[in-house]
């Protein structure tokens, strides 16, 4: 158990430190703020979207280790997926991280998304690591407000 602990550890410091699609994007389709006041976390996801399909998701922001390694592994998973695809992605996370993954994610796997799961020890920590996934779901929606954790 201490070696997948180790190992889910290392995949997050790895796109804490490397983050994928970490990009602004001219001519975005759909864009959205996000932030959380609680600890300071700051997100602006961009999306490329045809025929309801996402071509390219990048983001921008500044946080902590859970909710940039969050952001970075949502934009892993979400190209190619149809914008309903996206939402069910995100209510299964939620679900992830949040009631021991007992609900949405049976037998379904969430890929490299399950290192976020040790979140839900740390209730304090499922804002950052949802984050991402409240932004994104503005952006789709096509919301102008900033989206806020609280």
């Amino acid at each position: 158990m201490n070696e997948l602990r180790d190992l889910y550890q290392e995949v997050i410091l790895d796109h804490r430190k490397k983050p994928r699609n970490f990009r602004p994007m001219e001519n975005a389709d759909f864009q959205a703020d996000g932030h959380n006041p609680l600890c300071g976390d700051r997100v602006t996801i961009f999306l490329k979207v045809h025929d309801g399909v996402i071509e390219d998701v990048s983001f921008q922001g500044e946080g902590c280790a859970i909710s940039m390694a969050s952001a970075s592994l949502m934009t892993e998973v979400l190209k190619g997926k149809t914008s309903q695809e996206a939402e069910e992605l995100f209510g299964r996370f939620h679900d992830l991280v949040t009631d021991n993954g007992t609900q949405g994610g049976e037998g379904v796997s969430l890929g490299k998304l399950e290192v976020l799961a040790g979140v839900r020890e740390f209730p304090m920590r499922v804002k950052c690591a949802t984050l991402a996934w409240h932004t994104l779901h503005a952006a789709l929606e096509h919301k102008n407000q900033a989206v806020t954790t609280e």
